[in-house]
């Protein structure tokens, strides 16, 4: 049993506060890796929630490979931005509420071959003006500032 759930057990659906990470895995065509939760049916990025004593990149490398089949080297994440307050807001299908301080890698090295899990019902890669409307709470603010930075990229 992961730490949130422990935690769960004592609190129920009451809003808990805990460290997540997530990744934009991005192919050689500049597409972007999305995840159709098995959850709740929307997109989203592979990612997760810290377990006790893992490092923030034990924790992406962990929740990648087990969402993903996806192997990451941690040398080849970057930060893309760090998610909290009303963007880390989130309700889950069960009732859950969480505030998430979210660390967003993106990285476009990794290897392996996509395979599907039970928290996956589709692995699919996009173009970053094609990312679908049905989006993760979670992962909305992340869609919304990735194609403000495609847009600025098509500016210069």
């Amino acid at each position: 049993m992961g730490y949130v759930e422990n935690i769960r057990k004592y609190v129920g659906h009451k809003p808990i506060f805990f460290c997540g990470c997530g990744v934009l895995i991005f192919n050689q065509k500049g597409e972007v890796l999305l995840q159709k939760r098995s959850d709740d049916g929307l997109w989203g990025n592979p990612g997760g929630a810290m377990e006790l004593g893992e490092t923030i990149y034990d924790t992406i490398i962990r929740e990648t490979k087990e969402e993903t089949n996806l192997d990451l080297n941690p040398d080849d994440l970057k930060i893309f931005k760090i998610y909290s307050g009303k963007e880390g807001h989130h309700i889950y299908p069960n009732g859950d509420e969480a505030y998430i301080v979210s660390i967003m890698f993106e990285t476009n090295t990794y290897s392996g071959n996509i395979k599907l899990d039970e928290e996956s019902l589709d692995l699919k890669f996009f173009k970053i003006e094609e990312i679908p409307d049905n989006l993760n709470g979670l992962f909305a603010p992340v869609a919304r500032d990735l194609q403000k930075r495609e847009q600025a990229k098509k500016q210069k």
